[in-house]
C-alpha cells in the first residue's frame, strides 16, 4: 500500500519524493552536459543544475500537424558503474497536494521555474533540435514525450543528440502490459487531446525502434489526490463527471482503472509511472 513520503530539503530548496527518485535513477555526474526537453517549464533543469557541468532546457513545441502521426531482476553494474540490466522498482510513492504533479497531468508544471547561471533555456521543435550529433552526455524528458505529437521522431532526436555511452532518460505514465486501456477513458474525458497511456512494453519498444538500447527500468505506483489533477480538466462539468465516476467506484460501482479510495475524507487515485534509461546504439 502506498505510504506517505517526506520531501527532502537541500541547499537549492525542497525536492519532492518522486523527483528525488528520478534524480537517483538518472545518476547525474559532475562532468555531464545535459539537455532537458519539456513542454513548458519543468523542474528538471533546476534539480540537475547543481549536480552537473551544464544544463540546456528546451521549452519544446509540438511537431507540425503533418508530422504527427522480468520482475525481481538483480542489479548488476556495467561500464562506468551504471546498471546494465533491467531492474523493476516496487516501492510506491504518495504525492500530496503540495508536491508538483507531472506536466502532462495538470497545469502546475507549466508555471515558470528558476534557471540558474549554468543553465540555458531555448524554444525549439523537439523533432528537429538545433544541436549537432552526440552533443550531450545526458538527455532527459519528464512527462513530455506524449505532449509533443508523434513520440517516434522525438525519441530519434533525443538519441541523436546523445553521445555514445551517454544516457537518455524518459519518465512518463504507463500501464501494465496486461492492463486494459480503461484508464484512458477518464484521461481522455479530462483532456480530449490525451494520446493514451502506453503499456510498459510499448514504451520500451518505441525506444528500441528509435535506435536506443534499454539499460535500466524503474516502474512504480503513485497515489495522489484527485482534486489537483482535476484542476487540469477541460471544464468544470467534466471534472464533476470524473469525480462522480471515481466516487461511484469507491461505493462499489463500475471500475475506472484509477483504483480510487478515500484517505482522511479526501478522494485519491493511483497512477503507474516509469523511468527508462537508454543509450544510443552506435
Amino acid at each position: 500500500m502506498p505510504h506517505p513520503a517526506t520531501a527532502i530539503q537541500e541547499s537549492g530548496g525542497t525536492i519532492a519524493p518522486h523527483l528525488r527518485r528520478l534524480l537517483e535513477f538518472v545518476e547525474p555526474a559532475r562532468d555531464d552536459v545535459c539537455l532537458d526537453i519539456a513542454r513548458g517549464h519543468g523542474p528538471m533543469p533546476a534539480a540537475l543544475g547543481p549536480q552537473v557541468r551544464h544544463v540546456t532546457a528546451v521549452d519544446a513545441m509540438p511537431a507540425p500537424a503533418h508530422a504527427q502521426g522480468a520482475p525481481g531482476a538483480r542489479d548488476t553494474r556495467g561500464a562506468h558503474g551504471r546498471t546494465s540490466t533491467v531492474e523493476f522498482g516496487t516501492g510506491p510513492v504518495r504525492i500530496t497536494g503540495d508536491d508538483p504533479p507531472p506536466a502532462s497531468a495538470t497545469r502546475e508544471d507549466r508555471r515558470p521555474h528558476p534557471v540558474g547561471p549554468d543553465q540555458t533555456t531555448i524554444k525549439a521543435d523537439a523533432t528537429a533540435l538545433p544541436y549537432r550529433d552526440n552533443a550531450f552526455s545526458l538527455v532527459t524528458a519528464r512527462f513530455s514525450l506524449y505532449n509533443l505529437g508523434d513520440p517516434d521522431p522525438v525519441l530519434r532526436e533525443l538519441l541523436r543528440v546523445c553521445r555514445p555511452g551517454g544516457r537518455v532518460i524518459i519518465a512518463d505514465l504507463v500501464r501494465g502490459n496486461l492492463a486494459g486501456p480503461d484508464r484512458d477513458r477518464i484521461q481522455r474525458l479530462r483532456d480530449p487531446d490525451h494520446p493514451g497511456t502506453p503499456s510498459i512494453a510499448r514504451l520500451t519498444e518505441m525506444i528500441t525502434s528509435a535506435g536506443g538500447s534499454i539499460r535500466r527500468l524503474d516502474v512504480f505506483t503513485v497515489e495522489r489526490p484527485v482534486e489537483p489533477w482535476l484542476a487540469g480538466s477541460c471544464d468544470d462539468a467534466t471534472a464533476d463527471r470524473i469525480r462522480d465516476a471515481l466516487t461511484d467506484e469507491v461505493d462499489g460501482g463500475p471500475r475506472t482503472g484509477a483504483k480510487p479510495r478515500i484517505i482522511s475524507g479526501e478522494l485519491w487515485f493511483t497512477q503507474s509511472w516509469a523511468h527508462v534509461a537508454a543509450e544510443p546504439i552506435p
